[in-house]
């Protein structure tokens, strides 16, 4: 049964995501029910009807629409900021409106009453007057709550308050502490809308319409109405609608908002592009090589939805401490204003003086809000993974940004990733070669190797291919290709069983000269990698392969060891290789001739080792072993589907540079959960104890609740900047 996706209106704070997802939890027919707060979406899993559905979160005082409204509603244009943007907030919520009348209520009533123009018996009506106003859809959401999810929401708890302030005659303050409560609800929900506005600038760079070239015409089309195939054209200044490949035209294209590249490249025919970049100064012709929802940007669009809905370690904690924080602070409340007066002969009703037990207990009520500390986690964890997306840097969820900060040792695939993966032939060897490289039996083996690399992905295969297209050599095709993990590859070559593999592979299976043994160690003694190729009866020479470092793998390795981290290299080459790129960048530890299994295992070692480990990979070979890390980080993602699906961090750009700065981020929002989680528990601390000692007034409270909440909201949200 496929997860349903809704988006819920009319929700101010966390705890508002708890009572939906409560309430449409306990529907008959629902499965499993999940509500982020931060994107405002329900995961619904089950068999319910929309109407059951709507009636039931209605009930609770929010709305819902469907998945394409939600789209909808989300890519929206970009809202103002500051005063205008939170009036914007307010004039499009019914509940803010009811809060802003019941406050221009009270500031008639506190104007009369200081300017003395109105008896105390109606100035004090309309202090009442202005809390029914602005208390209504407070206590409709409590009482439904309680009614559906039996449970004491903070609505509900803020009415018990407000009305018992009433009732001790306390008229202003139970009008002012509802209003105050209400804008702060309308400030965090607004506060943590600022978070979501990353996601919605990188929806905007999504082209409404793209110019198709049909026969000699230009035709102006929806987006969603290309198909793969289809040749389209990008004017000068336009965004990129769609993935495709130049077929005409050379242009500089700024790509920093899908791959975080920060200089505008160079793309000229043959080359991919990706949607949602920005073409430069000429007009490009491309073919679409994706369709609309397939494309990079609605790829990235959708992992970073549903990376908000991912709950970090600590979220889940928090979540779980919160549940049972409210009923147990509003049990304490009740105790406080029942046993004291029983039994020690307190005062219920001095409430003038902030010591009657009742007045006591309902500071405690006002204080026992959780929506600091529930929201400290996932507006932070939201704000970093946001900040990164505008890097090239796709985070998935709170649980690998977390665990990237704890990761203190990194391992790293050694081909494609801390080198350039762009092997080049450097020599070729046969034992009947006499005439040079261009001599006919090593045109003869690179033919033979190029058969049946055409099939395969691995980095070799390139190397050879571009060779034979270098020389002009030809091939046959080859049938029955199988790839020998972590050996090579072989297939069916004009009725020859061909095998293309590594020399100690060849050690162990084939027979072949001392000659050819010799110069296949010699090769790998130079840091290269020697290819050796069989033709079914004997074994026909070798072939010199080399690889260079990443510009930036030393600089990259040099900054983590700057930040404590361990750096180990994995490869499948032989030791000479390993040793002569180890070298090169810097690594701690380096270990040579692994299998993919032998990477697992290196990989578990590691971390019964250290704890948490992260593997760094290509994101198309050495799967297993980015899938046993604690956290698998994949580097050139937007040209690779699997590598966006597969890993948990991925680095759409290829290289490295952005790594570090990744690392640095996550530990700089842990830091930052850390300080909000102490903040709200050590607050709500001590303002409970001075509420029960007498010494918080309800507004000192309301006030100190609706401060914290946007302080660790504020505080989380410099986890934006970069």
């Amino acid at each position: 049964m496929e997860a349903r996706q809704f988006k819920i209106g009319n929700m101010d704070c966390a705890g508002c995501a708890r009572e939906v997802e409560s309430a449409v939890g306990k529907l008959e027919g629902v499965h499993f029910a999940r509500v982020d707060f931060l994107s405002s979406t329900l995961q619904l899993v089950g068999d319910v009807e929309f109407e059951r559905l709507r009636t039931q979160v209605e009930a609770v005082g929010k709305t819902i629409s469907d998945g394409d409204a939600a789209a909808d509603q989300l890519s929206g244009g970009a809202p103002r900021s500051g005063i205008l943007g939170f009036w914007d907030y307010l004039r499009l919520k019914p509940a803010s409106r009811l809060a802003i009348a019941g406050g221009a209520l009270l500031l008639v009533a506190i104007t009369a009453d200081v300017l003395r123009l109105l008896p105390v018996d109606a100035g004090n009506l309309l202090y009442a007057l202005a809390m029914l106003v602005a208390i209504k859809p407070i206590a409709k959401s409590g009482i439904m709550a309680l009614r559906i999810n039996r449970e004491f929401s903070i609505n509900m708890l803020m009415t018990i308050a407000a009305a018992g302030a009433l009732f001790l005659g306390e008229f202003l303050e139970a009008a002012t502490v509802i209003f105050l409560f209400a804008i702060g609800e309308a400030l965090e929900g607004y506060t943590a809308d600022r978070a979501r506005d990353s996601l919605r600038s990188l929806i905007a760079l999504k082209p409404p319409t793209a110019h198709r070239i049909a026969g000699d015409a230009i035709e102006i089309i929806p987006v969603e109405a290309l198909k793969v195939g289809d040749l389209i054209r990008v004017l000068p200044g336009e965004g990129i609608p769609m993935d495709g490949l130049v077929t005409a035209g050379r242009s500089a294209v700024d790509q920093a908002h899908i791959t975080g590249e920060s200089l505008p490249l160079q793309k000229a025919p043959g080359q991919a592009v990706f949607a949602g970049s920005i073409n430069g100064a000429a007009a490009l012709e491309l073919r679409v090589s994706r369709s609309a929802e397939d494309n990079t940007l609605s790829r990235i669009i959708e992992l970073l939805q549903q990376a908000q809905s991912r709950r970090a370690p600590s979220q889940r904690l928090v979540d779980r401490f919160a549940h049972y924080y409210t009923p147990a602070v509003a049990l304490a409340a009740l105790a406080l204003a029942v046993i004291p007066p029983l039994f020690f002969g307190g005062s219920l009703w001095n409430s003038a003086a902030g010591t009657g037990w009742l007045y006591r207990a309902l500071s405690m009520l006002v204080i026992a809000c959780p929506c600091a500390l529930v929201i400290s986690t996932p507006v932070t964890v939201i704000s970093a993974i946001t900040a990164a997306a505008r890097r090239g840097v796709l985070i998935k969820g709170g649980a690998a940004l977390e665990t990237l900060a704890g990761c203190k040792v990194f391992a790293f695939d050694k081909t494609g990733t801390l080198t350039r993966g762009a092997l080049s032939v450097e020599a070729t060897y046969t034992d009947n070669c006499d005439e040079g490289p261009d001599c006919e039996p090593c045109a003869e083996l690179i033919s033979l190797a190029a058969a049946v690399e055409a099939q395969s992905t691995h980095p070799f295969a390139g190397a050879i291919l571009s060779m034979a297209a270098e020389r002009g050599l030809s091939y046959a095709g080859a049938t029955s290709v199988e790839a020998l993990s972590g050996h090579g590859v072989r297939g069916d070559v004009n009725g020859r069983r061909i095998t293309v593999g590594s020399h100690r592979y060849f050690d162990e299976q084939f027979a072949h000269t001392s000659e050819l043994c010799d110069v296949a160690a010699a090769i790998e003694e130079t840091g290269k990698s020697a290819v050796m190729v069989h033709d079914g009866d004997a074994v026909r020479g070798v072939i010199a392969l080399a690889d260079s470092a990443r510009e930036e793998s030393a600089e990259v390795v040099s900054a983590l060891g700057e930040m404590g981290i361990e750096s180990v290299m994995l490869s499948g080459d032989n030791q000479h290789v390993a040793a002569s790129i180890a070298a090169q960048v810097g690594v701690d530890r380096f270990y040579g001739e692994l299998l993919p299994e032998d990477k697992v295992d290196a990989v578990e070692k590691l971390a019964t080792k250290h704890g948490q480990v992260a593997m760094v990979g290509d994101g198309i070979n050495d799967s297993p072993a980015l899938a046993r890390a604690s956290v698998g980080i994949a580097m050139g993602g937007a040209a690779s589907a699997q590598a966006m699906e597969a890993a948990d961090i991925v680095l759409l750009a290829q290289g490295l540079r952005q790594l570090p700065r990744t690392i640095r981020r996550a530990r700089f929002a842990r830091n930052l959960i850390r300080e909000n989680i102490a903040l709200s528990i050590g607050l709500k601390a001590v303002f409970l104890l001075l509420a029960a000692t007498g010494n918080a007034t309800m507004l000192a409270a309301v006030f100190a609740d609706m401060g914290m909440s946007l302080a660790v909201t504020l505080n989380g949200m410099r986890a934006l900047r970069d």
